[in-house]
């Protein structure tokens, strides 16, 4: 059995969220961070945890300094995609190698944290904020402890990866290595991170690919030889939750590693966060965008959203722009369903003529989907019993495979259910035990029908 840190969500929260808004921010400015910058990615991230929570708008605004109903579910959209992976700055402190890197991470579990703490909690809210905690702290290297073994077992294996799979494993040299001594991790350590993900063999293959001609080619151009222009911009293809933001995570890192990129970090956007309320105000938001990108990757989530009115239009032109202003310090991966993404770089011969190399993401298999679950409750310092991950076989089965399927997501959306289903369950048990507090049972991953207010 392996070893875990203790869950990243105490509860009830020990700062209340403009206490934790406070401390972020600190972490920030410390680490070189505007201000406004960190508060607005915690906001955001702790709307997304507690947007199931009735009230909790009125309690998000008055902690955030005022906003609207609106605003508060903005905030939310926004923020969803930092449950299961690193915020934008964590990403390019961790990139950097940064020592606030842990530091900030852990103020992030406090934003998460206070998050419980916003309106009327539902069981949901403890689920989505445990997850969401685990993944920030993972992604730091900030291991705080190990839990100790069952008494009923005995711990053989101490190769198992203690992280969720939506982020891939930190190196392991760093978990004994003070946070100021951190370092840039290599190409090496980072294809490693890539293999250690589960599936994906087609993408791990054309990722070592690509770094093995973009290799190749540095060390020509070193040389004083002549080299064919390459592209570096991606496309990549498949359904949700297939990986494509953690791989991506993973390029801009190793193309930082090779010496194409100046930072690293990853700055993942869709339409909402290039197009402006009207013309003109696109073409600078847009700009303005790619500009926190710079010297790293820009990822575009649902690329082909910007495709079919003459706002998306402007933000592409102007997409098309600055990658050619900064090519030589900007990676753009746009991702998507194959079809739309196909007829989406067609559509314009600016993106045709820099999209040359599309990776497809398939599907995950059933075993790959289990393991992903339990990875994921490893990281957030849960156990699922035998039988809960047969009748999450069961719950799969029964699952229709269609465009609406989340694949990992799936997944991450089951766990975070089931977490506050198995608060639920303990409500009344005065003094649970060790085991009662980790394990996931069957019942924890159905639909409750008897009032659970997850």
């Amino acid at each position: 059995m392996t070893s875990h840190p203790p869950s990243p969500a105490p509860l009830p929260p020990t700062l209340t969220l403009d206490q934790a808004l406070d401390a972020l921010v600190d972490v920030a400015e410390s680490a070189g961070v505007e201000a406004g910058t960190a508060r607005a990615e915690g906001g955001a991230l702790a709307a997304a945890v507690a947007e199931s929570a009735p009230g909790a708008a009125a309690s998000w605004a008055a902690a955030v300094g005022g906003g609207t109903t609106q605003d508060f579910f903005d905030a939310a959209t926004r923020g969803r995609r930092w449950r299961a992976a690193p915020t934008a700055t964590l990403n390019g402190l961790v990139a950097q190698g940064s020592s606030h890197s842990v530091p900030y991470a852990q103020a992030l579990a406090e934003v998460v944290s206070a998050a419980c703490g916003l309106g009327e909690p539902t069981m949901r809210v403890i689920g989505n904020a445990s997850v969401a905690a685990a993944a920030q702290l993972t992604a730091a290297g900030a291991r705080t402890g190990t839990r100790p073994p069952r008494s009923t077992e005995t711990r053989t294996d101490l190769s198992e990866p203690d992280r969720p799979m939506t982020q891939p494993e930190t190196d392991k040299s760093s978990e004994s290595v003070p946070p100021e001594t951190m370092k840039v991790k290599t190409v090496e350590g980072l294809l490693a991170e890539l293999d250690a993900l589960i599936g994906l063999e087609r993408v791990k293959r054309e990722i070592h690919r690509q770094v093995a001609i973009l290799r190749v080619e540095r060390l020509r151009a070193e040389a004083g030889m002549k080299n064919a222009t390459i592209t570096r911009h991606v496309v990549f293809t498949g359904n949700p939750g297939t990986g494509k933001t953690t791989v991506a995570r993973l390029v801009s890192g190793i193309y930082q590693a090779l010496g194409l990129l100046s930072k690293g970090q990853l700055v993942e956007v869709d339409r909402s966060e290039l197009v402006a309320g009207y013309l003109g105000q696109t073409a600078v938001k847009t700009a303005e965008v790619v500009a926190t990108a710079a010297g790293g990757v820009l990822f575009i989530d649902e690329a082909y959203s910007l495709t079919g009115d003459q706002y998306g239009t402007e933000a592409v032109d102007t997409l098309v722009k600055e990658m050619e202003d900064r090519r030589d310090d900007l990676v753009v991966i746009v991702a998507g369903y194959p079809a739309p993404m196909q007829a989406f770089v067609a559509a314009n011969p600016g993106l045709s003529s820099r999209f040359r190399t599309t990776i497809e993401f398939d599907d995950y298999t059933d075993d790959e989907l289990v393991k992903i679950l339990t990875l994921l409750a490893e990281g957030s310092d849960f156990d699922l019993t035998p039988d809960a991950l047969m009748h999450f076989r069961e719950l799969l089965a029964g699952t229709a495979r269609d465009s609406t399927f989340g694949n990992g997501r799936f997944s991450r959306n089951m766990l975070e259910a089931a977490i506050g289903r198995h608060a639920w369950r303990l409500r009344e048990v005065e003094a649970p035990t060790t085991d009662q507090l980790r394990e996931l049972l069957p019942q924890d991953l159905d639909d409750d029908e008897q009032g659970d207010p997850a």
